[in-house]
């Protein structure tokens, strides 16, 4: 109670235009402004010189940046790997009369006080206006700050819709500000393949293609991802790529039928389907090990996720192949071939020194061990609650909390197609009510994840809305180190960012239930 009765005796001292959020671990005022001139003169670690690119986009079109020392007006960014009370990704913002300071242990911690930095800063910032910063005035403070987890992730289905790389980067730039450290991208479905693989060509010519939607076709080129990756490096974003297996495949066995259990292509690639990948014949892992080598190439991630969700067994239970493979491997069921199956992809990532990611479905029954190297993302809190949780922690797996109760964003504020009013939920249901979010965490709890599935046609211009404002709280409960704000103060500090929404034109929706419209709509 003590840290919590800090925090709130700090907030109301301070200006919501001048507030960040995630918020901090430690904000104290101090008595004095800090006032811009025409000029501002950047020092920095020679490390940081891509930083100091970053900064320089967002604020060369509205003040002079200058490199040279200088006794007052100055920027200064440091880097000291001694500092002992925050970790790798915290950092220390004092803002004094004369001079802001940045200092952290690592370019990330770095990165992300910069990212404080220009959340105090006016919405003119981010809509990169030729305006000028002269005479705008910061009040003088201390930060410290941390994060609560190491993984911070927001998925975005790219399977079932696909975005163009520009939107991507956008969507990066959307992360950075909230402090997001993980991109997961899921790049295959039933619906569309979308990762070039060279090898099998006929992945992105006939799986790219197979839905019908205006925003269905397409795929992204090697060289493409290459430089989404670069770009989400410069922002200290890994890109975990997810790789759907051995279900949600319709796209890929409409390009290969071969790897199905009877060589036939899915007769519907727009629900659920019984023909999924094989897990009988050897000839589908060389398959899956060939992409997977592309896949590992592509992305420097130490992560690569496989799915592993809602693979239906009919067929499984019917082809000799994979109960012969059941028989040979003295396996009891189909659900045991999936785990052979997530066995033996996770040991070869392993070769690569790479982990590898599941959904929660496959802990869900009891079976043989999964590899050490196997991470379970508990996602299905609607029908299992916490079972794929505790089981994951029982087997001593690390988990990364993404129930698809309040972190699914795909699920509307107010009823919207197939989505009725159980599926619904706003930033308060968030904010107070999130089963994701753990006030104290197991040590095996990595981090969280928040998820924007595009079921039903959920095309790029309908993004927004459902992404903003409730990525807020999301992104809130991901980083802050301690005890939550209450609600009210947290809601009236969101609003007071929607300028800045405004500014870098991002269509966000409603945020409490009560002040949705009666005739608004999400599409």
């Amino acid at each position: 109670m003590k840290k919590l009765f800090s925090i709130l005796f700090i907030i109301p001292l301070l200006c919501f235009s001048q507030q960040i959020i995630p918020t901090p671990e430690k904000l104290i005022l101090t008595n004095q402004e800090f006032k811009f001139k025409s000029d501002l003169y950047i020092t920095s670690h020679p490390k940081s010189s891509k930083i100091v690119n970053y900064i320089a986009d967002f604020l060369e079109p509205v003040i002079n940046l200058k490199h040279k020392e200088k006794q007052s007006n100055i920027l200064e960014l440091q880097i000291n790997k001694s500092l002992k009370s925050i970790n790798d990704e915290g950092y220390f913002l004092t803002i004094r009369k004369k001079k802001i300071t940045i200092e952290a242990k690592t370019e990330a911690g770095l990165f992300y006080g910069v990212q404080s930095l220009l959340q105090l800063l006016p919405k003119e910032v981010y809509a990169k206006k030729n305006t000028s910063l002269n005479g705008y005035v910061l009040q003088t403070m201390q930060v410290k700050d941390q994060p609560k987890y190491s993984w911070r992730g927001l998925m975005l289905d790219s399977g079932r819709q696909y975005q163009s790389p520009d939107f991507i980067k956008r969507f990066l730039d959307q992360m950075a500000m909230l402090k997001l450290n993980v991109f997961h991208w899921h790049l295959t479905e039933g619906q569309g393949w979308r990762i070039e693989i060279k090898k099998y060509p006929k992945l992105t010519s006939i799986g790219s293609k197979v839905a019908s939607g205006p925003q269905q076709q397409g795929y992204y080129t090697q060289e493409e991802i290459k430089a989404i990756v670069n770009y989400a490096a410069d922002r200290h974003i890994r890109v975990v790529p997810e790789i759907d297996l051995p279900g949600h495949s319709e796209a890929a066995l409409n390009a290969y039928p071969e790897f199905s259990c009877f060589n036939e292509a899915p007769k519907s690639v727009m629900s659920f389907s019984s023909t999924i990948f094989c897990g009988g014949k050897p000839e589908t892992y060389t398959f899956i090990k060939s992409v997977l080598d592309e896949v590992c190439e592509l992305f420097p991630s130490e992560y690569i996720h496989l799915g592993g969700d809602e693979a239906p067994k009919n067929n499984w239970d019917r082809c000799n192949k994979c109960q012969q493979k059941i028989e040979e491997e003295k396996l009891k069921d189909s659900h045991d071939l999936q785990l052979y199956f997530s066995t033996e992809l996770a040991n070869y990532l392993k070769t690569k020194n790479k982990k590898a990611v599941f959904w929660g479905d496959v802990v869900y029954e009891k079976g043989g061990p999964l590899p050490d190297n196997s991470i379970i993302q508990w996602w299905n809190y609607r029908r299992h609650k916490t079972k794929g949780l505790n089981n994951a922690i029982a087997q001593g797996h690390e988990v990364i909390c993404n129930s698809n109760y309040y972190t699914y964003l795909n699920f509307p504020v107010t009823p919207w197609s197939k989505y009725k009013t159980s599926r619904t939920f706003d930033v308060k249901d968030i904010y107070n009510h999130n089963p994701s979010h753990i006030d104290n965490p197991d040590p095996l709890i990595k981090g969280m994840s928040a998820a924007l599935w595009t079921d039903w046609h959920v095309t790029e211009e309908m993004i927004d809305q459902r992404l903003f404002p409730r990525i807020y709280a999301l992104s809130e409960q991901m980083w802050h180190k301690g005890d939550l704000i209450p609600f009210e103060k947290f809601y009236e500090l969101m609003q007071s960012k929607y300028p800045l929404l405004n500014a870098m034109k991002i269509n966000y929706g409603p945020a409490l239930k009560t002040e949705t419209p009666k005739d608004y709509k999400w599409d």
